[in-house]
């Protein structure tokens, strides 16, 4: 059965709309990443991670953790903190299980709460993590803020984010399985098909490439780059805090 799927257009709702929406969908949603992505989402988070190891972060933030799938993955830097954030109480007690079982996991704290208003002091944070998650604040420079408020100055923001390929014909087909396949796959696994008109629609409107480096150093962040993965599916943007 479908829901009302959230608003891809930046508003004080569409925070609600997404905390119910990922609510719904926590149980399958590890499942629905792997079917989805063929796996391939593992490969970009572990990326995401890798660009973080010279520096040796030893506070690092995992905003959107969902199930913690990236901030589990961060304990591989040997850090002496990884918190989760996310406003999804369901996606997070999924987390915490797997955190239980995870060699590292007691180096994980996971913490309901908003990635616009974070309960953190300025500079807490040697480094950010974000993985699919921006695409999701109501308000994406007021988000991206917080993380440079929250940020020492010189950390490291990562941001792994959808994005949209631009070669043909890799451009079209994957335009046609975003908009046809993957709503259907997903809403027959989790029940939601609503869940899953609203992935390819928010990527459609969603800012990437030098439009996203733009926001994030409207935000503050510094000497930002773009890389683009698995032929400009997803993007990887890496920025320091001012």
């Amino acid at each position: 059965m479908s829901q009302n799927y959230p608003s891809v257009v930046e508003s004080s709702e569409k925070k609600t709309e997404v905390r119910a929406m990922f609510n719904a969908i926590a149980g399958r949603y590890d499942l629905l990443n792997r079917v989805l992505s063929a796996g391939i989402d593992q490969r970009w988070r572990r990326r995401a991670v890798a660009l973080l190891a010279a520096e040796r972060p030893k506070r690092i933030l995992d905003i959107a953790t969902g199930t913690a799938d990236l901030a589990l993955l961060a304990t591989s830097l040997q850090p002496e903190k990884v918190i989760g954030l996310d406003i999804s109480a369901e996606m997070l007690a999924v987390g915490r299980e797997k955190a239980a079982r995870h060699a590292s996991g007691e180096l994980v704290e996971l913490i309901e709460g908003d990635a616009e208003a974070m309960p953190f002091e300025d500079n807490s944070f040697d480094a950010i993590l974000v993985a699919f998650g921006v695409r999701n604040f109501g308000d994406l420079g007021g988000g991206l803020r917080e993380m440079n408020r929250v940020l020492r100055p010189g950390g490291s923001a990562v941001v792994l984010e959808f994005s949209q390929p631009t070669a043909v014909p890799i451009k079209q087909l994957y335009g046609f399985y975003s908009k046809h396949i993957l709503p259907r796959i997903g809403g027959a696994i989790s029940g939601d098909s609503g869940a899953y008109k609203y992935l390819p629609d928010s990527v459609a409107a969603f800012p990437y490439g030098d439009a996203f480096l733009k926001r994030m150093a409207e935000a503050g962040f510094a000497s930002g780059v773009c890389e683009r993965l698995t032929f400009g599916i997803a993007s990887l943007y890496k920025a320091q805090a001012s």
